[in-house]
Order: C-alpha cells, then structure tokens, then sequence
C-alpha cells in the first residue's frame, strides 16, 4: 500500500474513514484516531479536531523510527500516536490503525472482558479470543505496551475502559475490522444475556483462520492457483499416508503431475 499509494491520497482517505466511521455510528466525535504507514513514516490524525474540519495538510507526520514526540504539519498529533506507532512498528505487515470508543465493544471493556469464540469471525483477528488489554491513562507508553500484550498475535484487542483498537494491512482493511469487532462485541453482549452460549473449539477456530487466508476477493488465476495449491497438499498428505501403511520394500513415489495454470 505504502509503496503504490501517494501521501496525498492516503491523507484524503483518512479523512474519508473519519467521516465516515462517524455518521456511521461507529465513532463519535472526535474521540476516535486513524494512522496509516508511509514508507518509513506514520500519517495520522491530529488531536481534537473535528473530522468536518479536517483537510489534507492537517494530517501529521511522524517518523517510525524512533518514539519521540516529533513531527510535520500545522498540528500536535492525536494524543495516541504512541500506541499507533507502537503497533506500526510491531507488524512490517501492519499499514493501517483504527481506534473507536464504538459501543459495544467499549461496552465490553468496562468489564474487562475478553470476547471468547462465540462466532467464528473470531477468527479474522488471528485466533480464538479477542483479548481486552489492561488499563492506563490514554496516551501513555504504558498504555502501548499493555496494548501490544493484548495483541500478540492478533490483529486487534479490547481497551479495557477505553475502547477498541484493531490494525490492518491497509486502511480499508483496518476499517472493516473496526466493524467487525463491534458487531462481534454486540453479538457477544446480547448473547450473553442468554442462559448459556457454545463456545467453538480452538481446533475449529485454527481451521477457521487457516480458511482465511484465502478469504476475499480474488482472481480467476488467484483462485486456481490456491485450488492447485490445495492439491498439492491433499497429495502429499495421501502420499504421507500410505507411507506409514506400507512395507519399505513396497514403497513407490506417487507419479502424479498437476496442471499448472497460466497468468
């Protein structure tokens, strides 16, 4: 994203998902922050100004090589830079952070409470559990470090008394987790008025987030090449199979040549 994506359009659509996560419902006022890598920088959001306001110069700049309280434009940086930072820094793969006080999820962190596998979209967050990190004060490094715990691999977590925050490969994917995890949260909140709620196993929740890398729009030769790829797999594991259920002498190498598909 970083490396084919201008600064100016990256600008433009922070702004775009402020707005947006705003009318929305998803955020209110100005208590939300969004940051996106640019190459060897972070842009985000400056501190309290309302998004209606916002332009694309007023979007600060700050490097991720360092923690200092450093940076480019006209104003101070969202009072959370340092735990965007800190999460930017943490994931080469990480090119966009989304943070909300949303509802439900908020809801959930005034308990404390971790969101268990009630769902399986548990699984577009890395594993079996969203956790909720631990409190401290909004834009401290501890509150980076207690964050960067609760997140150890997964994507997003719980900010107990404070929110949610959620990281993605590019702004429009840190986003559509930020609606996850509040639909997730609603869902868990309201369920958890009913007597009981079955709980998907970790095996399943593995199977369910190895689906997911292949989950999402692809190609036509995307998608054939991870179906040959999946025979490929099915192959050697039969081959391992019968393997262990045949004499040494007996052995023989399965010849087997998949068609190769053509870009």
């Amino acid at each position: 994203m970083t490396d084919s994506i201008d600064h100016w359009e990256l600008r433009e659509k922070i702004i775009e998902l402020c707005l947006w996560m705003n009318s929305s419902g998803l955020n209110q006022g100005t208590s939300g922050n969004i940051s996106a890598r640019y190459k060897k920088s972070m842009l985000i959001t400056p501190s309290g100004i309302p998004y209606e306001q916002l332009k694309p110069t007023d979007i600060c700049k700050m490097s991720l090589k360092h923690n200092r309280l450093e940076w480019s434009g006209p104003h101070k940086p969202s009072s959370e830079w340092h735990f965007h930072r800190a999460i930017l820094q943490s994931n080469a793969e990480y090119g966009a952070v989304v943070h909300t006080h949303s509802t439900y999820a908020t809801a959930l962190s005034m308990a404390g409470t971790r969101i268990p596998a009630c769902h399986y979209m548990i699984a577009a967050f890395g594993g079996h559990t969203v956790r909720c990190s631990k409190y401290a004060t909004f834009g401290t490094p501890e509150l980076s470090k207690n964050i960067l715990k609760a997140m150890r691999n997964r994507s997003a977590c719980l900010m107990s008394n404070h929110g949610m925050v959620v990281a993605g490969s590019d702004l429009d994917k840190a986003m559509w987790g930020a609606v996850e995890l509040e639909t997730l949260s609603k869902q868990y909140y309201l369920a958890s008025s009913l007597n009981s709620i079955d709980i998907l196993s970790k095996d399943e929740i593995r199977r369910v987030v190895a689906k997911f890398q292949n989950y999402g729009p692809k190609s036509k030769a995307q998608t054939t090449n991870i179906v040959g790829a999946q025979q490929v797999d099915s192959v050697q594991n039969n081959a391992q199979s019968a393997s262990t259920s045949q004499p040494s002498a007996t052995k023989k190498s399965p010849n087997i040549k998949l068609p190769v598909s053509k870009r």
